[in-house]
């Protein structure tokens, strides 16, 4: 099971990650949205637009549906376990680490947000 689980995780990341490998002209979201041609040449400002752009890929690409589908894992090992209680077990793990894990995707906005106020970053991070 863990190697499935392997095999699916890398081949959902080279396929999230070949997607953005094609060059976006300058001014067009994407992860790195300059230094494709010679008149759009990266500045300092541009890591922190990638950084937070790297962040929302993450959140919204890997993390997301992978807490959505361990969820799915966990409910139907539990439906499928017809009364062995070493396999409902397992599917409440799997379920309620699931349902942790996508709590702390949701919640990794409000976590970023407070360590930045924390130390003393006035800016919207969110926004640049």
């Amino acid at each position: 099971m863990k190697k499935i689980f392997w095999v699916f995780f890398l081949l959902l990341i080279g396929v999230a990650a070949a997607e953005h490998a094609y060059a976006i002209p300058c001014g067009v979201d994407g992860i790195v949205p300059c230094g494709q041609y010679p008149n759009c040449p990266c500045d300092i400002t541009d890591v922190f637009i990638i950084l937070t752009n790297i962040y929302f890929f993450v959140v919204a690409w890997i993390a997301t549906p992978l807490a959505v589908i361990a969820i799915v894992i966990g409910a139907v090992i539990m439906m499928i376990s017809a009364g062995n209680p070493q396999a409902l077990g397992t599917g409440k793990k799997v379920l309620y680490a699931g349902i942790i894990g996508l709590v702390l995707v949701l919640c990794s906005w409000l976590i970023i947000d407070f360590v930045l106020s924390a130390l003393g970053y006035r800016g919207s991070w969110n926004r640049l």
